[in-house]
């Protein structure tokens, strides 16, 4: 049974030339513990589909389901990680995360908690910047709060939005090697949007390719069948790797052709 279940879900918005259809009928299914990407062009509603998941915007149709339970509104099941980190400016790492801790663990004592935020801040390798506030950080370390504060609530659903796409090429390889250590440890289910072929492809166990808009929906799912732990160095040695790249870029690049012969019939 999956974890997470999509069924037909589409979602709409009014500008001033009218409604914007932005993603239309999808469908979805996440096992517990499986790390799934999603990958699509800038605009094609990636970013809509995980605030959608994360009940911080409503379908106008379809059905959106979480351990069974129909997804209503935001709630502590699902953690989110933005690409914009969304810290604290006056709180140190620890009070960050340890924010976290204690919203969703009232019922534990303040040792309890302390433990927890500690943990949590070992795991994404931080103790140092323990009492250092995000100013003091570098884009990288702010991200690594993020996600230790996501973890934070100890979600069943880890939801990932472009969380590496502001950093630098080797801060970005660091990190995701990081995420892929934290996820083999915890096994927490991850959904991660990415535009990022490469990055789908050394983390996740499946990609969905998105459309290109309007009316975006997901592609045919494609299995990554590279055994973890995965290295970006030699990533592209494994004979599956280029079989699952081209399959994802050739659907891509067809959707691209396809969009912009929708545009140009729209706009004759």
């Amino acid at each position: 049974m999956a974890l997470l279940t999509l069924r037909n879900v589409s979602k709409s918005y009014d500008t001033p030339r009218g409604r914007h259809r932005v993603l239309h009928g999808l469908d979805l299914d996440v096992a517990e513990g499986e790390f799934v990407s999603i990958v699509g062009y800038s605009g094609s509603g990636k970013t809509t589909l995980v605030s959608l998941i994360a009940g911080l915007i409503t379908p106008d149709a379809g059905d959106i389901r979480l351990a069974g339970e129909r997804v209503d509104g935001p709630g502590p099941d699902r953690g989110i990680v933005f690409q914009n980190y969304s810290l604290l400016a006056w709180m140190t790492v620890f009070e960050n995360v340890f924010l976290a801790v204690d919203a969703v663990s009232p019922q534990r004592s303040a040792a309890q908690k302390r433990a927890r935020t500690e943990q949590l801040i070992r795991m994404v390798n931080l103790s140092a910047a323990a009492h250092k506030r995000p100013g003091e950080l570098s884009g990288g370390m702010r991200q690594r709060v993020a996600v230790a504060r996501g973890l934070a609530m100890d979600p069943k659903l880890l939801l990932l939005d472009e969380p590496f796409s502001a950093l630098d090429a080797l801060t970005r390889a660091t990190l995701q090697a990081e995420l892929a250590r934290i996820w083999m440890s915890e096994r927490k289910t991850v959904v991660m949007i990415t535009n990022d072929v490469e990055e789908a492809i050394l983390l996740a166990d499946r990609i969905y390719p998105l459309t290109a808009g309007p009316d975006a929906t997901l592609g045919p799912g494609i299995c990554v069948d590279i055994p973890h732990p995965r290295s970006s160095r030699g990533l592209n040695l494994h004979p599956g790797y280029r079989q699952v790249r081209h399959a994802l870029v050739d659907f891509l690049v067809s959707q691209r052709a396809a969009s912009s012969a929708y545009c140009a019939a729209v706009s004759a």
